[in-house]
């Protein structure tokens, strides 16, 4: 027989390591919860801009991303076109490496090659293989769906629920490829107006996710792309809204690359009409992507996910309305095509902060990996994150001193019918044939804000031709000061450039 000693020992010895396995299990508990992963959304805008006052509509997301986290006054693309710009924003490459020139599949724009070659090593597929529940909505690239693109059947790798649209923004009488099978929509308000069914359906995908495991989700309402088409509540806001008057606004191409000497100054009537009208509906567009992200935010609350999650909000590239004669495009190297709006907020990130650093479109990716934990060394991509600069707290990190823009020019071979006069080689040529593109709008730019606010931009054209702007002195760029400056500056900026454009990885980081 035991003794009592004994058993009084084996009681307490029982409660120790019953009181033991307790302890660990609660500390395995708490300690899943310290690492369990944020969720991430992104909601891209297309040609939404921020120097001619695109952010001006959007109260609501101001107040709920901008005011609750943090506002970078110095966020840019790495080029200013839808489709270069996307693929840059997936893959987190430079066009010189994702090689996606323009908007056509000739341009590798969503072709075969792209897919097989990019598409696979896009961030969403590192979420997928994190198990993070992924959600796409609306416009991807400008030739998904097509034919020579594969068709609606093509889902691209990494996303769980795939809700995209065929082709370049609308927003009635679209087609989308719904995890791989076609829907056609008309043009009934309540049932298909594009960016009220991307919140939707958006919705509908947090309801039904699983709470154990994390999700992204990517929203890419049309707003505030042509057709400029408005919600029926919005169509007569803005009515006496008409494009800024100051900068460059109707400005001549003085000493500017051949592209920008070609239009008429003063701009006619005619054209400030149109570039008005396109303004005001731009506006209009944009109110329905701010009742989008109130009422996103106003979901996440409620299924109490808000406070675990990084929003981000911003566009593919900038715009214009008038400036330097141009009515209405993008595909400029000037501020007010390459800036765009990028507002964060989440966990780790301070209210109210506006700041300075200069973020790339292709450092949304490494920053969404870096949230979700990915050793960033293990990715190749040109991009860096920007966690450090936005919460200090988590990360440590440098931002970078200068960075490329580059641009692929696209002309037609033979002369536009409308406009004869002008020629072979330009495009996209309206009103009034004012062309916003060519053959020779061809560059690639060093813009440098941390030592000297300065941009360097060489021309692919037969004029070898250079820009170079002072931004301290020439916020607008109306100066080409290429004859004024230092001979030594342009030597350093030349080279630069030439390391930039054969950057590929850390190098692009690297780069001193």
């Amino acid at each position: 027989m035991s003794s009592p000693r004994v058993g009084q020992w084996r009681s307490s010895a029982c409660v120790v390591s019953t009181c033991l396995v307790v302890a660990l299990l609660t500390c395995t508990l708490r300690c899943s919860e310290c690492v369990k992963l944020s969720n991430i959304i992104l909601i891209l805008t297309d040609d939404q801009d921020v120097e001619m006052g695109g952010m001006t509509p959007m109260k609501k997301t101001k107040e709920l991303i901008g005011d609750a986290g943090v506002t970078f006054s110095n966020a840019y693309t790495a080029t200013p076109l839808c489709c270069p710009s996307r693929s840059g924003i997936l893959t987190g490459k430079y066009p010189h490496n994702h090689l996606v020139r323009n908007n056509s599949i000739s341009g590798n724009c969503s072709s075969a090659a792209w897919q097989k070659e990019a598409e696979s090593f896009a961030f969403p597929v590192y979420l997928n293989k994190l198990r993070y529940q992924t959600f796409y909505g609306g416009k991807y690239l400008n030739q998904y769906g097509s034919k020579d693109a594969g068709g609606v059947e093509h889902i691209p790798p990494g996303w769980d629920q795939w809700h995209a649209l065929v082709g370049n923004s609308k927003y009635y009488n679209y087609t989308l490829s719904v995890n791989g099978k076609e829907e056609k929509h008309g043009d009934n308000y309540e049932k298909d107006y594009l960016t009220d069914l991307v919140l939707n359906r958006s919705l509908h995908f947090l309801e039904e996710r699983s709470p154990s495991h994390p999700f992204f989700m990517m929203l890419s309402p049309p707003s505030p792309h042509s057709p400029w088409t408005a919600a029926p509540q919005y169509q007569q806001n803005f009515s006496d809204v008409k494009a800024p008057r100051n900068g460059s606004f109707n400005m001549p191409g003085k000493e500017k690359h051949w592209l920008l000497r070609q239009p008429a100054n003063p701009m006619p009537n005619s054209s400030i009409d149109y570039l008005d009208n396109a303004y005001r509906r731009r506006w209009q567009t944009l109110l329905s992507v701010d009742d989008m992200v109130e009422q996103l935010i106003n979901k996440l609350d409620k299924i109490k996910e808000l406070n675990n999650t990084y929003i981000f909000y911003t566009s593919d590239h900038g715009y214009h309305t008038g400036q330097f004669s141009l009515p209405i495009d993008k595909r400029q190297l000037y501020e007010f095509d390459i800036r765009v709006p990028l507002l964060v907020r989440g966990p780790g990130i301070k209210p109210k902060q506006t700041l300075q650093s200069p973020v790339l479109n292709i450092d949304l990716s490494m920053t969404i990996l870096d949230i979700a934990g990915v050793n960033l060394s293990t990715v190749n991509m040109d991009g860096q994150s920007f966690l450090p600069q936005m919460a200090p707290s988590l990360r440590n990190g440098t931002e970078r001193p200068f960075f490329l823009v580059e641009y692929t020019g696209e002309g037609y071979s033979s002369e536009d019918p409308s406009c004869p006069k002008l020629g072979p080689g330009l495009a996209e040529c309206f009103p009034d044939c004012v062309c916003e593109d060519a053959f020779n709008n061809t560059y690639a730019c060093v813009r440098t804000l941390k030592d000297a606010n300065l941009q360097y931009c060489e021309f692919a054209d037969n004029e070898s031709f250079v820009e170079v702007y002072n931004l301290t002195s020439d916020p607008h760029q109306l100066e080409n000061i290429v004859k004024k400056v230092d001979p030594a500056l342009l030597q350093a900026m030349n080279q630069k450039l030439i390391m930039l454009q054969s950057c590929t990885g850390d190098s692009c980081r690297n780069i001193k």
